[in-house]
């Protein structure tokens, strides 16, 4: 992507037949779709009784309560990305194949089965824009909300499953089921903001121009964004890279004491300043450490910790328990069988526990019960993010489902391009003495958790 448009990825490959996608969403109302926001049950949905209060079934409403809000809630942002941005007017014009390439995702499950089908046999126009619109009427891009008038689709707005989610590809390449919690490392969020045709409040908050904005939307790269930004300014690092931060992913957190890689709260804390702060939702915020002007000058110049709404209006704290229920619920998912070694990973369980020293801060595969939080010295790295945190330190991050976002690197930026250049990285600073064989046993064994 260059600073003004979107580089377009190589077409997925189907059959040259095509034909209109219209005719089988036209007739689609969101009401009719297997997913949508007005919510949606399964055969293993929890059966919940309004009034019962008992421990169980107040834990499954909130799960369920989670979910929908996960899936489905823009805490009111349209107003702000439409509104403000009129991001809407950008994303219309996109044909499937152009958000397909940008890394936005396709729920099959909430396509009718006319249009899957369709897509199967490749009959389906992937260069059409107005296909885009019907696709978000019918509620089928993961992450992303249309409101319409008619055909006409007046906002949009974007919900936690934009970053947090994406999907098995069991149709194409970037269409299949929903897979909530795991990172879109495909998801270019620089490239799509970037398309908005009224970026100018953006830029007048950050103090720069909006081609100097585009240029750091541009640095970002695919599954990477840089939420310290708008509360400091720094768009890079000092050895020039993009101060942009790895999309982590939302599941695996039961037990976790503090969220985000440098430890900033909770994760009812780091849901609220996203839905607040980011995400651009209606809601309440408070948090005066942001008023550190030498730290957040962007933060502290816009009163972004002290956000005050009417209790009526509030459209994010209420769902705030539910939203933290459903992700402490989101276990990290299990290596398929087959893709690691089993015999190499034992072996590497072993020195996880001892020559290699992981678990002295990786205990049970997750991290420190209590505060755990480094310096940058202590694991060997520069301490620029850290320094963007409130604690200074950066987190032990939680190793379960590893597999599942290898995509982008490893650290916080990704500057270890692999596992192996890892746990060489710790075999220097602490003076393990592994083996080359003894890395790749640590190795596979990260990959089998």
């Amino acid at each position: 992507m260059g600073a003004a448009g979107l580089v377009i990825a190589p077409p997925i490959v189907m059959t040259s037949k095509l034909l209109p996608l219209l005719p089988l969403l036209a007739a689609c109302e969101p009401a009719q779709n297997k997913s949508s926001p007005a919510g949606e049950s399964g055969a293993n949905d929890p059966v919940v009784r309004v009034g019962d209060h008992s421990t169980p079934t107040f834990a499954a409403r909130l799960i369920a309560e989670g979910r929908e809000t996960f899936r489905y809630d823009t805490f009111g942002d349209e107003a702000f990305w439409s509104g403000v941005l009129q991001l809407n007017r950008a994303v219309v014009q996109l044909t499937p194949r152009q958000a397909l390439a940008a890394g936005l995702k396709v729920d099959v499950d909430a396509l009718p089965n006319s249009v899957v089908d369709a897509l199967k046999l490749g009959m389906v126009n992937l260069d059409d824009p107005a296909v885009t619109s019907l696709l978000l009427k019918v509620n089928a891009v993961v992450g992303v909300r249309g409101f319409f008038s008619g055909s006409t689709c007046n906002q949009i707005g974007i919900q936690c499953a934009f970053c947090h989610s994406t999907v098995d590809d069991s149709l194409a390449p970037g269409i299949g089921h929903r897979l909530d919690g795991w990172a879109n490392r495909d998801l270019d969020v620089g490239a799509i903001v970037s398309l908005a045709p009224h970026l100018d409040p953006v830029a007048s908050m950050l103090h720069v121009s909006v081609d100097d904005l585009k240029a750091v939307l541009a640095s970002w790269g695919p599954g990477k964004f840089d939420a310290e930004v708008f509360l400091d300014g720094k768009a890079f690092q000092p050895d020039g890279r993009s101060a942009a931060t790895l999309i982590p992913p939302a599941f695996g957190l039961a037990g976790a004491p503090l969220h985000t890689y440098t430890g900033w709260g909770s994760v009812p804390y780091w849901n609220a300043f996203v839905a607040n702060l980011l995400m651009h939702g209606k809601g309440n915020f408070f948090d005066p450490r942001l008023d550190n002007a030498a730290k957040f000058p962007i933060a502290a110049e816009n009163h972004l910790g002290h956000i005050v709404r009417d209790a009526d209006d509030d459209r994010i704290t209420p769902k705030l328990p539910g939203l933290h229920m459903y992700q402490l619920a989101l276990d990290a998912p299990k290596p398929p069988e087959g893709s690691f070694d089993e015999a190499l990973a034992e072996e590497g369980d072993a020195l996880f526990e001892g020559k290699a020293k992981c678990a002295g801060c990786h205990m049970q595969d997750r991290g420190e019960a209590g505060w755990p939080m480094h310096t940058g010295a202590e694991i060997g790295i520069d301490d620029f993010q850290a320094l963007r945190s409130p604690d200074e330190r950066y987190r032990t991050t939680p190793l379960r489902g590893l597999w599942t976002h290898t995509k982008g690197g490893f650290y916080h930026d990704g500057r270890f391009a692999t596992l192996r250049d890892v746990v060489s990285h710790y075999d220097t600073v602490m003076h393990l003495g592994l083996t080359d064989h003894e890395k790749l046993a640590v190795v596979e064994y990260l990959r089998s958790i």
